[in-house]
């Protein structure tokens, strides 16, 4: 369960989220997106274009032609003799790929969306269509979204309910701006919300159907709204990655000169450890994060 804290404007986390599932589906996973916000048939329209091995070189190299240029002009400064030498290389050169990288200035082909399976919420959909749920002390929006969760890892086979089938797959679950107004849940309203504990016994399910199923799951929440402290620890410790984003956008930050190259600050609060009750620490504490032309880096 990857938990991210949105940024103020949702501008960046929605990108992080998009990245998610674009890397769903090019590696051929189902996928599974609710939202209260956007339709998810939109978000799948907007997903970024992945990079083909053979041009992702070319690519990633959008500053390769203005080094370029550089280079020419050292090379008419720089006397005759030393203009063959190796240059000294000032990072390294061997990088190892991880993943796959997208172009967020182009969108998905259609086709390639259209080559996996897509399950999708649409939180005002799903009100309209089914009478209200009763339920113990959860939201309703969240009963609903939990009842379709579990309805698709069981037909899908994702739970190992399905021996027979021969080939197995992930199901990549995305679940847009959790604990906001629109799903119901007034935890970002007031200090002493009525429904305090809906969030955390959503998480806490949620993570059960996730342990005992091939799927893996990406939850936004506007965390920046959220008053109340003691909800955000408990909803960390009911997730396994926490990591939060922090936009510079209308901040002091903006303007500061040691951040002039970056657009905000990347805040990883819990890494996983496989078999420990302890979480990992991070060896980097400062990443920063910047949104290219082409690609959103952290660094």
């Amino acid at each position: 369960l990857v938990f991210t804290e949105e940024d103020k404007y949702a501008l960046y986390s929605s990108l992080l989220f998009k990245y998610f599932l674009a890397e769903g589906i090019v590696c051929g996973h189902d996928l599974f997106v609710a939202s209260a916000k956007e339709h998810p048939d939109n978000i799948l329209k907007e997903l970024p274009a992945p990079l083909l091995d053979d041009t992702s070189g070319k690519e990633l190299g959008d500053e390769a032609a203005a080094l370029k240029s550089e280079d020419f002009q050292d090379s008419m400064k720089i006397a005759w003799r030393y203009q063959n030498l190796p240059k000294m290389e000032t990072s390294p050169a061997s990088y190892t790929k991880f993943g796959h990288y997208y172009d967020v200035s182009k969108k998905m082909p259609p086709e390639l969306i259209q080559s996996i399976k897509f399950h999708s919420f649409y939180l005002h959909e799903e009100l309209s269509s089914q009478p209200k749920m009763k339920t113990c002390n959860m939201n309703d929006a969240y009963a609903r979204l939990l009842q379709s969760l579990q309805r698709i890892i069981s037909q899908g086979g994702f739970d190992g309910s399905d021996p027979q089938r021969k080939q197995k797959n992930v199901l990549r679950i995305g679940i847009q701006g959790l604990g906001s107004p629109l799903w119901g849940d007034d935890i970002c309203c007031s200090d002493a919300p009525e429904d305090v504990h809906s969030l955390t016994k959503f998480l806490y399910v949620l993570r059960g159907l996730l342990r005992k199923s091939l799927s893996a799951c990406i939850v936004t929440v506007p965390a920046h709204l959220i008053q109340n402290k003691a909800i955000m620890e408990r909803v960390t410790n009911l997730s396994d990655l926490v990591v939060g984003l922090e936009s510079f956008i209308g901040s002091e930050r903006e303007t500061n000169p040691l951040y002039k190259d970056y657009h905000g600050l990347v805040h990883v609060h819990q890494i996983p450890r496989l078999n420990s009750l302890i979480c990992d620490v991070s060896d980097t504490k400062d990443l920063a994060f910047r949104l290219k032309r082409k690609l959103f880096t952290i660094e």
